[in-house]
């Protein structure tokens, strides 16, 4: 059974995204998830694999903020995997485009194991994404300043 019969609500069109389509479609845009068992968030992965964002596990209780190293999220041949410390193993993930804005991903060989993801997001997340470009804004604001 694929993963796109496997999540509710899933396009049966999905298309399977390689590794490096993930990147051009994924790195630094800001998503919000929905996971199977009611974990749900926003975030963004940035180039260099760090990932900023919220997270309220199972639905319940306070969104949290939380950030990952850089190197957290990285391609490894043509998988999408996850550097995580404390686990025994690393996590690689089956993508597939759902949608111009959206894609699910699911754990290799797990595919009852899912997330929905669509670009927007709100809270934190965007806060990260506006610090960004606020420290782009700040750095020209000095060129600017010194000419």
């Amino acid at each position: 059974m694929s993963g796109a019969a496997a999540a509710p609500g899933a396009s049966a069109l999905a298309d399977p995204l390689s590794a490096q389509d993930a990147q051009r479609f994924v790195m630094g845009r800001t998503f919000s998830y929905t996971c199977y068992e009611g974990t749900v968030g926003s975030g963004r992965v940035l180039k260099d694999g760090s990932v900023a964002g919220t997270i309220q596990v199972r639905g319940h209780g306070t969104a949290r903020y939380v950030t990952l190293p850089a190197g957290t999220i990285l391609v490894k041949g043509e998988a999408v995997c996850a550097k995580l410390g404390g686990l025994a193993f690393q996590p690689c993930f089956e993508l597939e485009k759902t949608g111009a804005t959206s894609f699910r991903g699911n754990l290799a060989g797990a595919s009852r194991l899912w997330c929905e993801f669509k670009r927007g997001g709100s809270g934190r997340a965007r806060l990260a994404e506006r610090g960004t470009n606020a420290t782009r804004t700040a750095r020209a604001d000095q060129v600017s300043d010194q000419h």
